[in-house]
Parts: structure tokens; sequence; C-alpha cells
């Protein structure tokens, strides 16, 4: 495999470390939401939605649009989220086979990452 095809995707893993910065993502889904709707639907608190959305944004994960005081958050490819749902299917382990989702990867959406870099 390309050197630059995997070390984008260890940027993107990266990004993708963390508890917090999954829950945040999980709650935005495909949708656009504010800081405090992140915060209500995570039970994190706003320093720490702050402290983890930037490098998300940073990283070309999630983009931001200005409404009036607010800055809102969402996926820049709303893809991401289809994909981190078949990661979950990956390791069964403790699922219920009835639980466990199995969605193909959309692979379009690595490709558009990848060509970004970030």
């Amino acid at each position: 495999m390309d050197e630059k095809v995997l070390e984008s995707l260890s940027r993107l893993f990266r990004l993708l470390n963390d508890t917090n910065r999954l829950k945040i993502l999980f709650a935005i889904g495909k949708e656009t939401k504010s800081v405090s709707e992140i915060m209500d639907e995570t039970r994190l608190p706003q320093t720490l939605v702050s402290f983890h959305l930037r490098p998300l944004r940073e990283g070309g994960i999630l983009v931001t649009e200005r409404r009036g005081a607010f800055v809102l958050y969402s996926l820049a490819e709303p893809l991401l989220i289809d994909l981190l749902i078949s990661l979950c299917g990956v390791s069964p382990k403790g699922m219920a086979k009835d639980e466990i989702i199995c969605v193909c990867p959309p692979m379009p959406f690595l490709k558009r990452w990848m060509k970004g870099g970030d």
C-alpha cells in the first residue's frame, strides 16, 4: 500500500483516538449543531467540548458555519458516521448477533479524505 495513504489513515485515526471526540462526532452525526447542543447530548462540559472541537476542525473532520453569535459544527463528510458505525461491527465481542451493525465502509469518503491529506 502507498505510504502516503497509510500516513493519511494514521492521521485520521489519531484524530479519532479519543472517546470524547467520538462522542462529539456521534452527537453531531449528519446534522449541524452548536456547542451547547453537543454539550447536551454528550454531557461533557463546554471547555472539554471546545478543546476537542478544535483539532477535529483543524484536521478537516469538522467544518464550521457562523449563524449570528453561534458557531455551528457539522461533519465535513457526513459519510464518516457510516464508516464509524461500520467499524463498531468489526469487533463483535460482547455484542449480541442481532446488535451487530454491518455496513460497507464508505470508500468514497476515505478517498476524498486521503486526497486532501487532512
